[in-house]
């Protein structure tokens, strides 16, 4: 093959990926905005929205790892032109997200005491209770939201999540200004009303993507008539098989770098604020490696159906591609700015608290370093693990994810992490090897079953 045989799809394919890309990095967008509001209201109203906010991220990653599986089965279905398969997919796949939203609901309710063994300031954690009840509820629309959006994903459809999140983001913004700080006579409610903000617009996120694929004619009859409680056991425990293990995986991701976080806290206070300047960084360049992800998914799984194992391999490694392109570029900015961009989250003005402000920054730049090199194999991994799932095999990539983050990368992390050790770059350098061993095993995993795929076709 030549190279025009991949660049061909480049076009399709960032089509496919760019509306997910807008989509996510807008939720980080309004997480900035949302630390902001919050941080003007004092240090222990932001430590509190953060603490409840690690319980919520972890549940998160379970229910939307699990929604994932919807994705691939809908793109198989629309290829062989199969309604009935597809709309079975999207309803027993809604009715599993409900009921997974409505579990990590309650179970975030029984994991609260556990806020009072953590070794948190009582004030942080009074300020949290009340603030998690009201998020952890929201994870229940969420999870729902995943359900539609997975499915519109699997049609082909990225742009109207990308459109019902946008809509999300700017009323989320607008009623935590309002309750927050009390305005137009509205109660000041403090982070209870960020927490209200969230509630109501993961709920009319849903409601609005759902309008919009009601409308839509190729949509429409999908998501109209539910027979939400006419189930049965083989479609239940198809997307469960699919489902459990694309959760595990991004749970085994999302884990190490939550204790990559905690850590960074037993180096001290500027370690750990060093720490989040560099993953929230990362978190944004990651965005656009997720967008490609869910592409490969969406264009595996169509090729699956459509049983062009040649073309399916051809498509996927354009994606790699593109990633690692992508990749290379983001790798050269942070190279190229690892010194500047730290000052964006420091008051360099500060005279009070110049000498920890330099220390932060020092350590961020070095471990925005570790993030330049980490770069391709973060993109590559999660595009990896996207067409995977394109291909519906998960068991072996979660036995990877699982040993490449937990059995390689965080002894490395928890070892060299060491103060006596390499301290913060120690941490990093344990991420940077469970990224690279899962980017290669996964890549080598897609290798083995496409090569196997085409022969037994031929």
């Amino acid at each position: 093959m030549v190279l025009s045989d991949y660049t061909k799809e480049f076009k399709y394919n960032l089509k496919l990926a760019s509306p997910v890309m807008l989509g996510m990095l807008g939720h980080t967008f309004v997480s900035f905005v949302d630390n902001v509001m919050v941080g003007q209201l004092g240090a222990a109203e932001l430590a509190a929205v953060s603490l409840g906010n690690s319980f919520i991220f972890i549940a998160m990653s379970l229910g939307i790892g699990f929604s994932t599986a919807i994705t691939p089965l809908v793109a198989e279905a629309d290829t062989e032109n199969n309604f009935e398969k597809g709309k079975s997919v999207f309803k027993h796949g809604l009715f599993l997200c409900t009921v997974l939203g409505i579990f990590l609901f309650v179970m975030l309710l029984f994991a609260k005491p556990l806020m009072y063994v953590m070794d948190q300031p009582e004030e942080v954690v009074a300020l949290a209770i009340p603030y998690l009840d009201l998020v952890a509820f929201s994870l229940v629309p969420l999870i729902v939201f995943q359900a539609f959006k997975q499915f519109s994903d699997g049609l082909s459809l990225t742009k109207y999540p990308m459109y019902a999140t946008i809509v999300a983001n700017v009323l989320n913004v607008a009623i935590n200004y309002v309750l927050i700080f009390g305005k137009f006579g509205c109660p000041e409610m403090g982070i209870v009303g960020a927490a209200v903000g969230t509630l109501v617009s993961r709920f009319v996120m849903v409601a609005y993507l759902w309008w919009l694929l009601a409308k839509r004619e190729k949509s429409k009859a999908f998501v109209t008539n539910i027979k939400f409680f006419q189930l049965e056991t083989y479609s239940l425990k198809k997307i469960t098989n699919l489902g459990l293990p694309s959760a595990m995986q991004m749970f085994f991701e999302v884990a190490i770098f939550t204790a990559a976080i905690w850590l960074s806290g037993t180096l001290g206070a500027n370690a750990q604020a060093a720490n989040q300047i560099a993953l929230n960084l990362s978190s944004m360049t990651f965005m656009v490696a997720t967008g490609l992800s869910v592409a490969a998914m969406i264009r595996v799984g169509n090729q699956k159906g459509l049983k062009d194992f040649k073309s399916l391999k051809r498509i996927a490694q354009s994606i790699f591609l593109i990633g690692f392109g992508f990749a290379v570029i983001f790798a050269l900015l942070f190279v190229l700015f690892h010194n500047m961009l730290p000052n964006l989250y420091v008051d360099l003005d500060d005279p009070v608290n110049a000498l920890d402000t330099a220390e932060v920054v020092k350590i961020a730049s070095t471990l925005l370093l570790a993030s330049a090199v980490f770069q391709i194999s973060d993109s590559l991994q999660v595009i990896a693990l996207g067409a995977l799932r394109g291909l519906q095999d998960v068991m072996v990539p979660t036995v990877i994810t699982f040993i490449s983050y937990w059995v390689i990368g965080f002894p490395i992390s928890y070892f060299l992490g060491k103060e006596e050790a390499y301290g913060s770059l120690g941490i990093w350098i344990g991420l940077l090897a469970g990224l690279s061993t899962a980017a290669i095993l996964l890549f080598i995993r897609f290798n083995y079953l496409t090569n196997k795929l085409i022969v037994e076709r031929s």
